[in-house]
This record gives structure tokens, C-alpha cells and sequence, in this order.
């Protein structure tokens, strides 16, 4: 059995907020591959699963980010889990939007729901880094984790999110190669030998210019005519 932690903030005020793309990522995969309704326990949201073959919890802790661990050690002491069989989906700020890393053990590197799964059930367990890039100054981290994805990320966070739910089988197995495949063959398509071959040249190059018609003969037959006898 696995535990899959989705950390987020519970609340429809904090719902579409940067800080929740690991619950996201949990609701994604929950709808997609036919998991349980979920249910109230542990102090969270949970529900359960299969893939490939393996069974699979679901959780998203209710206790606020900077109580997570709360929430997922209950969690692992009725299950009887070690850490190890623990995945953490969260945000991550040193990732640039839209990609996705996957990491067992370490640090928290400063993040308030890792902090917490560190002081409750140790450092072993995996982590799936969803980028949400870096507002670009340590005293807006805060604001920026806590609003919400503007309209222009909607396209990469849904094909961050697809990708997630395309590899969730390959996850489960334990393959995260394949699984960060599946990732990019949503989030970094690659393109055609036409489309290559298109994006080789900017269209407006002036190789690609066709050569202009010589001018029509501006001058009348009679005037051409008069050239010959002068």
C-alpha cells in the first residue's frame, strides 16, 4: 500500500492558490482513474485507489500547510506505513512553471508543509516537484504562493496536470522515469520534422522572400516605337 499526500490549504479561498497544485494534483488523479468517493479522516480528505496494480491512498491533510504532518503520520500509524511508502505532491518554487522533478529524501528547503512532514515522519519520503516558479524576491514569496494561477498558466498547469495523471500508473510501480514521460509528453511535446523544419527560419527571413516580377513596360508601343529612330 501507498500514500499519496497532496499539501495544500483547505478552504475555497485558498482553492485555485499556487500553494494548492498538490491538491490539484490529487483531485486530477482521483477523477481520472475511478478512486473512491472521498471522505473525512485522519483530519483530511481521503480516498483510495488501484494502479497498476498497486493500492494506492489518497489524502489531502486539512490541517493547513503549516500542519501537514499532522495529518499524514495518523495516517501512516493506522496503516502501518513506513515513510518510505509515503509520495508528497507540492509546490515548488526553485522549478520553473509547469515542471515536474521527482526526489526521495532531503531537505525542505525552507517549505512550510515539508517542515512539518519532517518533524512528524522524517525525511524518507518521496516528493513530486510541481514547479510554480520564483516571484523573483524572497519578501513576495508568501503573497505569490498564496494567489491564485492567473488565466495565461491555465494552459501548462492543465497539461502539468494531464501528464501527472497519464504517468500515475508508471508512479505507482515505482518507474519514475516513465512516469516524468509522461509528464513531458504533455508539458514539451515534441515537435514534427515539418514543424522543425518551419521553426528553423523565421518566416519573414528574407531567403524565404519570393523574388519580385520585373515591372511592367511603363512606356507606350508608339514611344517605343520612336526609341528605335533616335
Amino acid at each position: 500500500m501507498q500514500l499519496w499526500v497532496g499539501l495544500g490549504n483547505p478552504g475555497a479561498k485558498y482553492a485555485a492558490n499556487r500553494h494548492n497544485i498538490g491538491w490539484m494534483a490529487l483531485d486530477r488523479i482521483a477523477g481520472d482513474h475511478g478512486f473512491g468517493p472521498w471522505r473525512t479522516k485522519f483530519q483530511g480528505n481521503l480516498c483510495e485507489g488501484t494502479l497498476g496494480g498497486e493500492k494506492v491512498m489518497l489524502l489531502k491533510p486539512e490541517t493547513f500547510m503549516n500542519l501537514s504532518g499532522q495529518s499524514v503520520g495518523e495516517a501512516m500509524r493506522f496503516y502501518k506505513l513506513a515513510a518510505t511508502d509515503v509520495t508528497v505532491f507540492h509546490d515548488e518554487l526553485d522549478l520553473a512553471p509547469g515542471k515536474c522533478r521527482v526526489k526521495s529524501g532531503g531537505g525542505h528547503a525552507g517549505h512550510n508543509g515539508l517542515r512539518s512532514m519532517h518533524q512528524h515522519i522524517g525525511e524518507a519520503y518521496a516528493r513530486v516537484r510541481l514547479g510554480i516558479g520564483h516571484p523573483g524576491h524572497k519578501d513576495r514569496v508568501a503573497g505569490y504562493v498564496l494567489s491564485d494561477f492567473a488565466k495565461a498558466e491555465q494552459e501548462w498547469l492543465d497539461d502539468l496536470m494531464r501528464g501527472i495523471s497519464d504517468g500515475a500508473t508508471d508512479l505507482a510501480r515505482g518507474d519514475s522515469a516513465r512516469f516524468l514521460n509522461a509528464v513531458a509528453l504533455r508539458t514539451a511535446p515534441p515537435r514534427s520534422s515539418t514543424t522543425v523544419a518551419k521553426a528553423g527560419k523565421p518566416p519573414t527571413s528574407t531567403d524565404d522572400a519570393p523574388t519580385p516580377d520585373p515591372a511592367p513596360e511603363a512606356r507606350s508601343p508608339m514611344q517605343r516605337l520612336l526609341d528605335k529612330f533616335r
